[in-house]
């Protein structure tokens, strides 16, 4: 029988995307089905692993090395189409990665990250097939690394991981996803606004479950979410964050009245 940690490990090591997807939404619902167990407890090994798994494409560059993506040419459309894939293949990763490495968690904890990944899943394949519909796929662009690169520092705690990748990284999508979605709504792409409508509103609770997590392990360990969030960001480099921010979105997401007027907000 699959445990779910254990599977969840060797889905993020698959280095082909669809098969990941596949693989993903079979073990959601094998888990759904009660044909899956769950040790919270087992300390689980990567050794000869590489993580994630991930194909041979898109090339990864540094961020000022990707390319402008204009929406007046088929190219910078698909471009941006395509850092959105780029992005929801990192976030499906980040998810499975948050299930297999912490243990010691709730149950809960688990099965939100399962819901995430999952969803992840979903939004990544919405997203490439309108990409191929239009004649591209992913894997045609550069992309970078900036979200995974804030995964793979915060391996060694799970606090630092739900500080600084879902309410941190993800929540810039918050923030981002409406201008997109704008853009595309002037060219009148009706299905590139609708898959983002679906991305911005599932994402909401995306971050929402990791404002959860971390508020559990505060509240735990007896620390203020504001100091600790401080202490995490400057020990783990995390980005400044700079607005302009979706202050409606953030408060669906969980941030408090104090957090958002750090921001500015």
């Amino acid at each position: 029988m699959l445990e779910l940690r254990e599977a969840s490990l060797a889905i993020l090591a698959s280095v082909d995307a669809q098969t990941k997807v596949s693989q993903l939404l079979s073990l959601f619902d094998d888990y759904q089905n009660q044909e899956v167990t769950l040790d919270v407890s087992r300390h689980i090994g990567c050794e000869n692993l590489t993580l994630p798994g991930r194909p041979a494409k898109p090339e990864l560059v540094l961020p000022k090395l990707v390319p402008k993506r204009r929406m007046d040419t088929p190219e910078g459309r698909a471009g941006l189409l395509h850092s959105l894939a780029h992005i929801e293949f990192n976030a499906m990763n980040l998810a499975l990665d948050a299930i297999w490495r912490f243990p010691n968690m709730p149950k809960e904890y688990y099965e939100d990250w399962l819901k995430v990944a999952k969803e992840e899943a979903y939004h990544f394949s919405l997203v490439n097939e309108h990409l191929r519909s239009i004649g591209f796929t992913y894997g045609d662009f550069p992309a970078h690394n900036s979200l995974w690169e804030m995964v793979e520092r915060t391996t060694d705690s799970v606090m630092a991981r739900m500080a600084l990748v879902p309410r941190t990284m993800e929540a810039r999508g918050l923030d981002a996803v409406p201008s997109i979605r704008d853009r595309f709504k002037q060219i009148k792409e009706v299905r590139a606004v609708e898959i983002l409508e679906i991305i911005l509103h599932d994402e909401i609770g995306h971050v929402l479950i990791g404002n959860r997590w971390f508020n559990f392990l505060c509240t735990k360990d007896g620390v203020s979410p504001i100091s600790a969030y401080r202490e995490l960001a400057s020990k783990y480099r995390a980005p400044v964050l700079k607005g302009p921010f979706n202050i409606e979105a953030r408060k669906q997401a969980g941030f408090t009245a104090e957090e958002l007027s750090l921001l500015g907000a």
